[in-house]
């Protein structure tokens, strides 16, 4: 790119950054020094290739998505938490809001997120363990007592069940007294990756997509601010996958929900703004921020020449991350404070629009309450106290981290080539990328890959090329063993009482009624949210509507591979 050419980039952006709102805050470093918003090439001077960097809001949003970059908004704090029952919970939020955590992520038990009620025989010794139980729309009023929900931004990390977790989230909202078309917040709802790496599925992929085509409907049109979608790389990057991996293959998933919605009519302008990412921040510094930056170039580039998005917000990849579970350890647990900081430092450098950061202690148990707020002290001593909120891409223009996030990006689009060769030459009803993800899935071609990946790397370490501090090296230590939460059986019995109470003292033909008849709706190309939440409102449990839609659509199982 000629000086020019530069100069008039140089000129749009300083025009919208100035008119942008900014944060009331210091923007000098701690020796009182002023530092610019953003920095570029020397004035005339020319810079081949600049235009695959450019500036900070403009196309192709290497840099980020808004001309300020932090100083107009910094991240979202968002700490992922759940466990036992949704009054224990519950408690927890309101402690994060409490210590400044800016939003909430709901991580739910195995029951739940198979889709079972808490008296399930299935879910005997799992209630309450990775996340919190939700049987009913009741759990949901009680998991967010206290909490406005019109308020607070709400991640639910599910996908199975998302949308009757949805559903009862609405509900509660609902008594709450919440207009509901003003709602703002994420649902995972991402079944591809289920297939390609966390097996947390109910039914084979097109019953899936039939529910996730009408979520997307009906988001756009009742509730325009929620993101009924949150496209995961996290779970494919802690199954094994390299970071080029997890970049390709959350984005051909992405470009499969884009693909979604063309084939619904909807138009791509209105819901791609409603889908956002959720990736793995791992402890490679550099090649972690290439990757974030290289994801929203791709993700612009794809959704103005491939699927013909025109307007801004259609363009922009909206991404939360999280710090990567799979590199903290057992051995030496203190040592994970470090690796997280190091990941989030990662995560904000590479433009994260919000975050999530690991406590020390959780390759162990669920976080302690002392261990959580150390997790949300490292992003507000990233926030508050490093500068890192001054500049826009502050790493832009580095030689190393232009060149890897140009070695990333090509990768990448080397896997979707191959991700649209799977699915062969004829079309697909929904889209050439998702009969390829259809056919990877099918094949065991994603898990192969990822198992090759995750091999490769376990062999390094076991070489000791690759080295992980209190584990292959540095293993001496005076450390003490850390105290851990357990959760208690009565967890489980409790819930389990509390269920059964529910379902005595509710009207059971109104709710078996409802269930019925929103499987009968299932049958006609009829949205299914209105019947399903009409379930909700009956008290049906998450167990019982899932049940019956099983009973419906059948259920997957997974090709025996060797």
């Amino acid at each position: 790119m000629d000086a020019d050419e530069i100069a008039a980039g140089r000129a749009r952006w300083q025009a919208r950054y100035d008119a942008a709102r900014k944060r009331d805050a210091d923007f000098t470093t701690l020796s009182g020094m002023p530092v610019d918003p953003v920095y570029g090439p020397p004035e005339g001077v020319a810079y081949p290739g600049f235009e695959r960097i450019g500036w900070p809001g403009e196309f192709p949003y290497t840099r980020g998505l808004y001309p300020t970059g932090y100083r107009g908004r910094t991240w979202t704090i968002r700490q992922f938490a759940g466990f036992g029952n949704a009054r224990q919970t519950n408690e927890r939020y309101k402690m994060i809001l409490g210590a400044g955590g800016g939003g909430l992520s709901v991580a739910f038990d195995m029951p739940t997120l198979m889709g079972r009620d808490s008296d399930d025989p299935q879910a005997l010794g799992e209630v309450g363990h990775c996340g919190v139980a939700i049987d009913s729309a009741a759990d949901m009023e009680v998991l967010f007592d206290g909490i406005d929900l019109a308020g607070v931004t709400t991640s639910m990390t599910i996908s199975g069940p998302a949308v009757p977790v949805f559903c009862m989230y609405l509900v509660a909202a609902e008594r709450q007294g919440a207009d509901l078309s003003t709602l703002d917040g994420t649902l995972q709802t991402d079944i591809f990756k289920e297939y390609i790496a966390q097996k947390e599925w109910l039914f084979d992929p097109e019953p899936h997509l039939r529910l996730i085509g009408d979520l997307m409907e009906y988001c756009a049109r009742e509730i325009p601010r929620y993101k009924p979608l949150s496209v995961s790389g996290y779970h494919i990057r802690e199954a094994g996958a390299t970071a080029a991996q997890e970049l390709a293959y959350t984005l051909a998933d992405g470009f499969g929900y884009v693909e979604l919605g063309l084939s619904r009519g909807l138009d791509v302008n209105v819901f791609a703004p409603g889908l956002s990412f959720f990736f793995d921040s791992h402890v490679d510094f550099f090649e972690e921020i290439a990757k974030f930056r290289a994801a929203r170039r791709i993700w612009a580039r794809w959704l103005r020449d491939v699927y013909g998005a025109t307007s801004e917000k259609a363009l922009w990849l909206r991404f939360h991350t999280q710090t990567a579970g799979v590199s903290l350890t057992a051995q030496q647990p203190v040592n994970n404070v470090v690796r997280t900081a190091v990941e989030a430092l990662a995560a904000v450098l590479g433009g994260t629009n919000s975050l999530h950061t690991n406590a020390l202690d959780e390759t162990l148990a669920l976080p302690t309450d002392e261990s959580a707020e150390i997790a949300l002290r490292t992003q507000q001593v990233l926030m508050e106290e490093t500068g890192v909120v001054n500049v826009a891409d502050p790493l832009g223009g580095s030689w190393y981290v232009e060149a890897l996030t140009d070695k990333i990006e090509a990768e990448a689009e080397e896997i979707f080539a191959r991700i649209r060769q799977l699915g062969g030459e004829g079309p697909h009803q929904i889209g050439p990328m998702t009969s390829g993800i259809l056919r990877g899935i099918e094949d065991g071609w994603f898990t192969g890959h990822i198992a090759e990946s995750a091999f490769v790397y376990q062999q390094a370490l076991e070489k000791g090329d690759k080295r992980i501090v209190g584990v292959n090296c540095h293993t001496g230590t005076i450390a003490k063993d850390l105290e851990i939460l357990r959760i208690s059986h009565e967890v489980e019995v409790e819930q389990r009482r509390v269920l059964a109470e529910r379902k005595a003292a509710r009207d059971d033909a109104a709710a078996r009624a409802a269930v019925t008849l929103m499987v009968e709706v299932g049958r006609t190309g009829e949205n299914m949210i209105p019947a399903m939440l009409d379930a909700v409102r009956a008290e049906a449990t998450l167990g019982e509507i899932c049940d019956a839609l099983r009973a419906e659509w059948g259920t997957y199982r997974e090709p025996a591979r060797f």
